[in-house]
């Protein structure tokens, strides 16, 4: 039986009512067509062919929420969900509070890892509106739980971070505003931490919008729950020190335009800009040691920059069409050394393509992406595979039939190029023969040694793998709603 791997996240509403929703995953791939359902209420649906799920609950309380899948290992999660209120006073005063329970039990080959994740969060905010100000002040307390199986977390890490916050929408003119914000946080365990931000806002007809903005943030990483390369490879995992948060100083510019192509065609552009300057960042450092990942911050920066942009168009005979696309640079200092980040991409693309036949109950979607290249991580200078990634799309079709009431009927096609990484590639997975180098000639210092049974001095790493490895596929099935 494999393992069903859960994310819940919990959004609540002035009303009561509550979304709860997800993504359900099993070695890194999304699972469809798994069904969620609380049974206490009588509710439930099925995720998609994202993985992806939702179910609304109409009052606060205590739930079991179950998981189940032929093939898989079942699950229960329970969870409490609670809501967002106006307080009754004559201010526009809310108080809003949630909680989120993340439990993962998944493998890698013999390797487990089991972690919990709990975060309840309360918030309380005042909305003072007065001339050509719109002022909005509160305060924040949010309480984290986390725990783990790996060598990183050796006891649960419990974090408390208490919040005020401040920020002016200032109204300039009748298309020019401006809003100043600042926020204060303590973390029980890093103490301390201030972040201002400002931004421009210039609107100067009703369908073109000019933003700026620019401030701090920060981080706080939970390493193997953002980092599975840590557990999917053959290396040795080092950290080398305890881990601080991760700090950026950033600036965005962004423009949007809708506009009309004849009559009855909406479309909308939008482009952003950005530049982010990192102190202490958090990098897999693959470069200096082959047989190890070594994590720690970073000891120089990290800069990233790019541009992305996304255009949308609406046709009056059922034709909806999208294309994104992100064209960025990423460099890190460290040591004094400049280099590229491992397996980060530096351009991607995005698109979709939807066309609406017999007054919508017949829909014909084609999505695809785009991505590449990006840096790999090699195992030293005689390792024959290329050290950059080539572009690579992997392309999709669905038909989707829903005539009948409360049924849907959907088939299609993934992976239309039938493209993996294995292509071209025999060596994807250095030393698969041999996945625990009982093969391998070592020197006194632990490296590899190249012999005539392993010319390229390597060692088994998966480390490599950076795009999914399965081909053309097809599917189908038949969707329910209850309701």
């Amino acid at each position: 039986m494999k393992k069903i791997i859960v994310l819940l996240l919990i959004s609540c509403y002035v009303n009561g009512q509550t979304n709860l929703k997800g993504k359900v995953s099993s070695e890194d791939e999304p699972i469809p067509f798994v069904n969620v359902y609380i049974l206490s209420l009588g509710i439930g649906t099925t995720t998609d062919e994202n993985g992806m799920y939702l179910l609304v609950v109409q009052k606060p309380g205590d739930y079991t929420v179950r998981f189940s899948s032929i093939g898989y290992k079942n699950q229960s999660k329970k969870v409490t969900i609670i809501g967002k209120y106006q307080l009754p006073v004559q201010e526009n005063m809310f108080a809003s509070f949630s909680y989120t329970n993340h439990n993962q039990n998944s493998a890698y080959g013999d390797l487990l890892f089991l972690a919990k994740q709990e975060i309840a969060f309360g918030q309380l905010l005042w909305d003072k509106k007065f001339e050509n100000h719109d002022v909005l002040m509160g305060t924040a307390f949010r309480y984290q739980y986390y725990n783990d199986n790996t060598v990183a977390t050796a006891i649960a890490e419990r974090s408390k971070i208490s919040s005020l916050f401040i920020q002016d929408e200032l109204t300039l003119t009748e298309k020019q505003s401006a809003l100043l914000g600042l926020r204060y946080d303590y973390n029980s365990s890093h103490g301390s931490i201030l972040t201002p931000r400002i931004a421009y806002k210039f609107k100067p007809t009703k369908n073109d919008i000019f933003r700026i903005n620019a401030g701090t943030g920060f981080r706080i990483v939970n390493l193997f729950t953002e980092e599975h390369a840590a557990l999917t490879g053959a290396r040795e995992v080092i950290i080398t020190e305890d881990l601080d948060p991760e700090k950026s100083y950033n600036i965005n510019v962004n423009y949007l335009k809708k506009f009309e192509i004849g009559e009855g065609t909406h479309a909308i552009i939008e482009f952003s800009s950005w530049f982010t300057h990192f102190k202490n960042q958090i990098i897999p450092d693959y470069d200096t040691n082959p047989n190890q990942i070594i994590y720690s911050n970073l000891n120089g920066y990290a800069n990233t920059y790019g541009i992305t942009g996304n255009a949308e168009f609406i046709f009056p005979f059922g034709l909806k069409s999208n294309l994104g696309f992100t064209a960025l640079e990423a460099k890190n200092k460290r040591d004094g050394l400049i280099t590229s980040p491992i397996l980060t991409e530096k351009f991607s693309a995005i698109w979709g393509v939807s066309y609406e036949l017999m007054n919508g109950y017949l829909t014909f979607d084609y999505t695809g992406n785009l991505y590449g290249p990006m840096r790999l991580p090699l195992l030293s200078d005689l390792d024959p595979r290329p050290e950059y990634s080539p572009f690579w799309s992997i392309q999709n079709i669905q038909v989707t039939f829903k005539k009948i009431q409360n049924f849907e009927f959907y088939g299609g096609i993934k992976n239309l190029l039938n493209w993996t990484p294995s292509k071209n590639n025999p060596n994807l997975i250095a030393r698969a023969n041999d996945p625990f180098d009982k093969e391998v000639t070592f020197d006194a210092d632990g490296n590899a040694v190249a012999t005539p049974n392993n010319p390229y001095a390597l060692t088994f790493d998966p480390s490599y793998v950076y795009a999914p490895n399965q081909g053309i596929r097809g599917f189908f099935g038949i969707r329910y709603s209850v309701f």
